[in-house]
């Protein structure tokens, strides 16, 4: 008794196979998906934490501002970093003896919640004034250019003067009233310090001036201390997008569209996604095939029977029957197999002593037009090639 071969004995794969490496693949490309979502999760962190690395006064960063937030500790002073408004505000209002407020630009909050968070700071250093900020605390200042050149302080306010002198970067047009130090050729200031409202202001380019990689060069440190250090408490906020206050006006893709606009889209790619379905199933699996493949004449002849009988088409389904018809009585008559099809209808209409037109008719002329007349040229080209057999090899059918 011999045992039954395993398909791993045979070498052929089953079923399984195909069915495991369909999972496989599928698996692969979850994980796949997965892997570019982490990495774009990961791209967009790297990218959040680089931005907040600007300014960010706990930052030790180049663009940081942790150095000059040390070096006011050292002095005595407290810096509390305030990353909502919420808490900004909490600190501003529970300072007793004086606060400074660090105001970098700020474009999540509106001009009345700018208004009411720096309503309680004694002074308010703007570190990275835009068009904005400058009208809101320093009215009739504007944005005047960049200098990136050293530059004296030459102007009346005392902490700039002690600081000697600095690269101011970005410079301002200084409006009515607003002492300018740092002055360009053209009249810009790198440095602008006004008197409003019973608090000072001050307004300088913090990037150029106050961050990490720079707070050593020239006279910066020293501006930095005697702009921030007027107050025993200092305020740093660093505003995050989502302490925002502005309501969101931009209408969205929808609401610019009419209402039938959204449920068509729906609709269509749900029958989209039911189509690709629907095809999927009736296709079904690609089957590897090796090149090139050999077609049986059965299976051809079947295949075109079938596209025949589906369009409906009896004169190619008659035209295929004659063709095999000839070829065959071709041999009977002694033909070659390149004689012309009007030769071999003569031949046989001669060697049954026939009319030629009737048997040309039957073999080239008859159309059929549907089933019934294709039923009846077939039943004719039987009788007609069993005739002509009988005529050329008559002791066949004798007894």
């Amino acid at each position: 008794m011999t045992a039954a071969a395993s398909p791993t004995d045979t070498g052929v794969a089953g079923p399984a196979a195909p069915r495991r490496r369909r999972v496989g693949g599928w698996i692969v490309l979850a994980v796949a998906l997965l892997v570019v979502g982490a990495v774009g999760a990961l791209l967009s962190g790297l990218g959040e934490w680089a931005q907040r690395d600007a300014l960010d006064a706990e930052s030790a960063g180049p663009t940081g501002t942790r150095a000059l937030v040390e070096v006011l500790r050292d002095q005595g002073v407290a810096v509390e970093v305030a990353r909502t408004r919420a808490d900004a505000t909490r600190a501003l209002d529970g300072a007793a003896d004086g606060v400074t407020l660090v105001l970098p630009d700020t474009p999540a909050l509106s001009d009345d919640g700018l208004a009411d968070l720096a309503a309680p700071a004694d002074d308010i250093v703007l570190i990275e004034p835009r068009s904005r900020t400058l009208r809101l605390f320093l009215p009739g200042t504007t944005v005047g250019g960049r200098a990136d050149t050293l530059l004296d302080p030459q102007c009346g306010v005392a902490g700039a003067e002690r600081s000697g002198p600095v690269a101011p970067g970005a410079v301002f047009e200084a409006g009515d009233g607003a002492e300018a130090c740092y002055l360009t050729g053209d009249g810009a200031a790198g440095l602008i310090v006004a008197e409003l409202d019973g608090r000072r202001v001050a307004a300088l380019d913090g990037a150029a001036v106050l961050v990490n990689e720079v707070l050593a060069q020239d006279g910066n440190a020293a501006l930095g201390i005697n702009l921030l250090a007027r107050h025993p408490l200092v305020v740093w906020y660093d505003p995050m997008l989502g302490d925002t206050d502005l309501d969101n006006t931009d209408p969205s893709l929808g609401e610019s569209t009419p209402r039938w606009v959204s449920p068509a889209i729906a609709l269509l790619l749900l029958a989209a996604a039911a189509a690709a379905i629907w095809r999927g199933r009736r296709f079904g699996p690609l089957v590897r095939e090796r090149l090139p493949v050999t077609v049986r004449a059965a299976e051809t002849a079947e295949g075109r029977a079938r596209l025949y009988a589906q369009t409906r088409d009896a004169a190619h389904a008659a035209d295929d029957l004659r063709i095999a018809a000839l070829r065959r009585m071709a041999r009977l008559v002694g033909l070659g197999p390149n004689a012309a099809a009007d030769e071999i209808s003569d031949a046989t209409a001669d060697r049954l002593s026939a009319d030629r037109r009737v048997v040309r008719g039957i073999l080239l002329d008859d159309v059929p037009t549907d089933d019934a007349q294709l039923a009846v040229v077939a039943a004719r080209l039987r009788e007609l090639e069993a005739a002509l057999r009988d005529a050329v090899r008559p002791e066949r059918n004798r007894p």
